[in-house]
Order: C-alpha cells, then sequence, then structure tokens
C-alpha cells in the first residue's frame, strides 16, 4: 500500500477523545486514524487548525532522528477536510506494566521521552504510549511544538538519565535534515523552528533528560 493511503470509508468516531477523531478504512481494509482540522475545540494556547501538521511534524522528527517511536502519520484532504491521518497500530498494552515502566523510569521509554523534549510535548500521557511487540509507541503530538516552554509529561522518572549514544546521533542527524526544518517552518513558522533548533542545540550540549520545571505545570491533566 502506498502512503499515504486514500480514506475509503471512515466507520466510527472515538468519543472519549478531545478532538474529532475517526476510525477510517483505506482502500486495501487497514485501520487509520483520521483527525480533521474542522473537527478540533478551540485552546487558549495552540492555533487548533494547525493540530495536525503538529502530528504530522512529530512523526517526522521520530522518522528523521531514526527512533520511529510514532506511527506513519501525513497530511491529507480527507472526507471531512484538510486534516491528519495515522497508521493505526494494534497492541496489547499491558497498562500495569506500562505504568510500572514509567515509574521506574526505565530506559527503553528515553527515546520517547526524548522526543518529547524536541517537540515540546506538552500532552504526554500514559495512554499516548502503547508497548508494541518489538518497541514502544507513541502517539497524539496535536499539542506540541509551541513557541514558549509547554513540556509536561509522565515521564519525568527519567530526568538524570544520560542519552545513548545513539539517541545523540539521531539529534545530529536531525539537526541537519534541512528538508524537515523547512517543512517545520513552512507548516508553523520561523520561530517553531528555531526554537527546535535550540532545543536540540541544547540536548548536545548536556545531553542528559532534565528534571521537571518548578515555574509552570510539569504533568499533564488527567495524567492517563
Amino acid at each position: 500500500m502506498s502512503w499515504p493511503p486514500e480514506i475509503e470509508s471512515v466507520e466510527g468516531r472515538f468519543v472519549d477523545a478531545s478532538n474529532a477523531t475517526f476510525l477510517a478504512r483505506a482502500e486495501d481494509g487497514s485501520a487509520l486514524i483520521y483527525k480533521p482540522e474542522a473537527g478540533q475545540r478551540p485552546l487558549h494556547d495552540f492555533d487548533v487548525t494547525t493540530l495536525p501538521r503538529r502530528e504530522y511534524l512529530a512523526f517526522r522528527v521520530s522518522e528523521s532522528m531514526g527512533i520511529n517511536c510514532v506511527p506513519r502519520t501525513a497530511l491529507v484532504d480527507g472526507p471531512a477536510g484538510r486534516g491528519s491521518v495515522q497508521e493505526m497500530i494494534e497492541h496489547d498494552t499491558d497498562l500495569n506494566q506500562l505504568v510500572d515502566m514509567i515509574n521506574e523510569g526505565h530506559l527503553d521509554l528515553l527515546p520517547v521521552a526524548t522526543l518529547d523534549i524536541v517537540i515540546n510535548n506538552a500532552d504526554r500521557k500514559v495512554g499516548h504510549i502503547f508497548l508494541g511487540d518489538s518497541r514502544i509507541w507513541a502517539i497524539d503530538h496535536g499539542l506540541s511544538f509551541h513557541v514558549h516552554d509547554k513540556l509536561r509529561t509522565v515521564l519525568w522518572s527519567l530526568a538524570g538519565e544520560k542519552l545513548t549514544a545513539e539517541l545523540i546521533a539521531g539529534l545530529e542527524r536531525l539537526i541537519q535534515d534541512q528538508s524537515l526544518l523547512d517543512e517545520i517552518e513552512d507548516l508553523l513558522g520561523v520561530a517553531e523552528r528555531t526554537l527546535l533548533v535550540d532545543r536540540v542545540e541544547a540536548l548536545l550540549a548536556n545531553p542528559i533528560h532534565p528534571g521537571p520545571p518548578d515555574d509552570r505545570p510539569a504533568m499533564p491533566w488527567p495524567h492517563f
């Protein structure tokens, strides 16, 4: 199947999602998550029309860094208008196991935590992490790439951990990925590009997961 696939049908809506989130099907029957711009609720700190773009760019950053923890995501013009479409990942996450990993600061979560620092993710909840057979998946990145410090995450147990050589190499690749940096500027703006570069340079200068802030909320709500 070529990517992104054409949306063949929309089967239903995830009623627990904050914004309009639909289960869609491609022509080959594979499941997709479709989030149209038109279904985003107003926010005081994000331009909601840009949330699907932020979802897509989080995938691109993960891909550029070589951590590949975000399911394939693309921008599309779907049945409800422009938005993002993401490959639906089948998983059987043991929530108790995941919570234990989070509380223990399991190093398998470090790539996701590093991605969150880079994209300034304001909403890393427990329920946005899936345990797959061969990797850990991360979803729901609409609230990211803000121009002000917004990192809110349940992964602060990793504070003080040194980034691995692989993650450092991924950061170095990212900062040289002019195509992606240009795309961030085109889809969001110059400030978002500049500040992402600043965050990456700060991590390369001190490749240690930072501690939680004391001047703003450090955790998303609800945590799950």
